[in-house]
């Protein structure tokens, strides 16, 4: 299986703004108001693109909350929750 490209939701306090970005290249992919507009339906999928990919979603705190596998056959490991 080919290495999922990595992503992380986070939240951009200087600009009041969930950012989307590619955590090997830094590169800022999307923006979101809020983080509710950012993980609803499909939208993260969406803009991770055809390839897929893992998302890691922080809190506001930088705290990771959860993490997402996109598409969810791609997801390396069963886990519980």
């Amino acid at each position: 299986m080919a290495k999922l490209n990595k992503f992380t939701l986070e939240y951009n306090e200087k600009k009041d703004r969930w950012d989307l970005r590619n955590d090997k290249t830094d590169k800022l992919i999307e923006s979101f108001d809020t983080k509710t507009e950012a993980t609803a339906g499909g939208v993260l999928r969406e803009a991770v693109g055809d390839s897929g990919g893992s998302v890691k979603i922080q809190k506001e705190n930088g705290r990771i909350q959860e993490e997402r596998t996109y598409p969810k056959s791609a997801d390396p490991r069963e886990s519980k929750g």
